[in-house]
């Protein structure tokens, strides 16, 4: 592989955590980065299915991106997302059933997620396989990052905890574990990220929005 074909790929790994942070840049995928984001053991594991499943859909997509017809596209692109988002809940269930029953129903609601719909439509359908995975990494990494970072602040701040265990002696501000409060903690924390990037790097902050 030549040199610019590593940096492109570097490249498309940085985007998808910094330059177009689904949740701190692009303003996608919302809903979610709140409503499973009052505990860390959550929200890392809620990335951590996002990321497979922006993964594999983005490669999925883009190997059968020339057999779609354009007028079926969408409800394509849903059927194979929906696929995959099935197959992680069924091995959750199977072998980590306890983690199953905490974030199951949210797992299953994946498939509507905006950030992996649009990257298939903006991405995914308009490239070759490798270009297409390391998109669907650096989006997949920058959504867990996204909702680590969240969750981290909410159970430290709301419940004095972290993955359970006390950390904090202080009374905690129980607003930050409602959901009031993680729209607080995106808020800030979203705030925070755009000041860094047009501070440092000469960015333009965050723009769009979706669930």
């Amino acid at each position: 592989m030549s040199t610019a074909g590593k940096t492109s790929y570097i490249g498309l790994l940085k985007n998808g955590i910094f330059g177009e942070n689904p949740v701190f840049r692009i303003a996608l995928s919302l809903c979610p980065a709140v409503a499973v984001t009052s505990s860390l053991k959550n929200g890392l594991l809620m990335g951590i299915g996002v990321f497979f499943v922006q993964t594999l859909a983005n490669v999925s997509i883009s190997l059968v991106r020339n057999f779609i017809h354009e007028r079926i596209r969408l409800p394509a692109y849903i059927l194979i997302i929906a696929t995959w988002v099935t197959a992680i809940n069924l091995l959750l269930e199977a072998f980590a059933y306890p983690v199953y029953k905490q974030i199951g129903l949210y797992l299953q609601l994946i498939v509507a997620f905006a950030i992996i719909l649009s990257r298939a439509e903006l991405f995914a359908s308009k490239n070759k396989l490798l270009p297409s995975l390391f998109d669907g990494l650096g989006m997949g990494l920058g959504f867990l990052v996204a909702l680590v970072a969240i969750s981290f602040f909410r159970e430290l701040l709301g419940s004095g905890t972290l993955f359970g265990f006390p950390v904090v002696s202080s009374k905690p501000v129980l607003l930050f574990v409602l959901p009031a409060g993680g729209f607080f903690a995106v808020g800030f924390l979203m705030g925070f990220f755009n000041w860094i990037d047009i501070r440092f790097f000469g960015g333009h902050g965050a723009s769009g929005g979706g669930h």
